[in-house]
């Protein structure tokens, strides 16, 4: 978790109240998709790969209310909706709309932070325009958005970027939230947390087992217990859990690592489905790598087994890997010799490093992508 909140429970004061609007582009890749195919409109559609081991990357709304959504192995995808049609990601055309949509976000803020290329913190507390309400900003800049490029995007705003990040699903899709200070608090006393951002399945599943099922019962918790149970993000809980965060919106973040990991719902004993519950994970974070153009030399499998106890392996190589596919082989030699395991398997992990942009080196800042 990066920037954490550093606050103890006689020192937690809000920061100054800022304005934080999260943009976040509705059902991008497919979107976009359907926008340049006038054939897929209306239609289920997912951007990935279509055969056994693909995954995937984007799915529209219409595929969307038959549960497929992104990082789902394609073959399910299938499975729970036949009639899904699977089209080829273009990720130049991606970065080349995200380009115009940065344009429009400067025309308001120099501070911009992107996620992604579909979504990004704007802090318009003081902004170019000199609009004093953040609601009619972020109306703007939509409205802008959808005639610029044809696309939809939805949008939350708050006095923080946790709020304004949970403001942006609402009202999805094509819609706008705000979080004002009086109301934040009361908000997250009823979100679950397996809806919080920054609180993945694993953690979910692990605040469930401590009796935390909502903010409100996270609120309950003190400092010391979340930092016992949670490490470095127990600050960051603490805070949260009170309508608190204090990152702040930073313009042209750098990563240093990218990786994504899984914990599965029945222990793994075998190659085989290790190997395939790899595939989401390697994809995600290839997604990643193409969609901001950079490239790892070092590939880092993590494995944690039913006892709790982990072991990584990683292999680092003078050029950077050019392909998923690349990867995909790496990770598989570095899986096999651990198999059989002395016990299940409860998580597997992939984390890229040693990044590198296409065509310049890349460096600072550290970032995790949990399912």
């Amino acid at each position: 978790m990066e920037d954490v909140l550093t606050a103890t429970p006689d020192s937690v004061t809000p920061a100054p109240v800022r304005k934080i609007i999260h943009v976040d582009m509705d059902a991008f890749y497919a979107s976009v998709e359907q926008r340049d195919n006038p054939e897929l409109r209306g239609k289920p559609v997912a951007v990935g790969g279509s055969e056994a081991r693909g995954v995937v990357a984007a799915a529209s709304y219409e595929a969307r209310i038959y549960g497929v959504h992104s990082a789902m192995a394609s073959v399910t995808a299938k499975r729970k909706c036949p009639d899904l049609i699977f089209v080829k990601p273009r990720f130049e055309v991606y970065k080349a709309i995200s380009a115009q949509i940065r344009e429009i976000f400067a025309d308001y803020t120099p501070l911009i932070e992107p996620l992604s290329l579909d979504e990004a913190y704007l802090d318009v507390t003081e902004n170019l325009k000199g609009i004093e309400i953040a609601t009619q900003i972020a109306l703007e800049i939509r409205t802008r958005i959808k005639d610029a490029t044809g696309l939809n995007a939805s949008a939350g705003i708050s006095y923080n970027k946790f709020l304004a990040k949970m403001a942006s699903d609402l009202n999805k899709p094509n819609g706008q939230a705000v979080l004002t200070p009086k109301v934040g608090p009361r908000f997250v006393e009823t979100l679950p947390v397996k809806k919080f951002h920054g609180v993945g399945p694993a953690t979910a599943e692990k605040m469930h087992r401590l009796g935390i099922q909502n903010g409100a019962d996270l609120r309950q918790k003190d400092l010391p217990f979340l930092v016992e149970h949670f490490g470095k993000s127990g600050p960051y809980f603490y805070g949260i859990a009170r309508g608190i965060d204090e990152r702040r919106v930073k313009p042209d973040r750098v990563r240093k690592s990218v990786g994504a990991e899984d914990t599965f719902a029945q222990d793994i004993h075998s190659y085989d489905p290790a190997l395939e519950g790899m595939q989401p994970l390697i994809a995600k974070v290839w997604r990643y790598c193409e969609a901001n153009a950079i490239r790892a030399k070092t590939v880092t499998l993590k494995l944690k087994y039913s006892d709790f106890t982990q072991i990584t392996r990683a292999k680092t190589i003078e050029q950077p890997f050019e392909s998923m596919g690349e990867i995909e082989q790496t990770i598989a030699l570095l899986l096999k010799p651990m198999f059989p395991p002395p016990r299940g398997v409860r998580l597997l992990g992939v984390t890229l490093s040693s990044l590198e942009r296409v065509g310049q080196h890349l460096q600072t800042e550290q970032l995790r992508f949990l399912l």
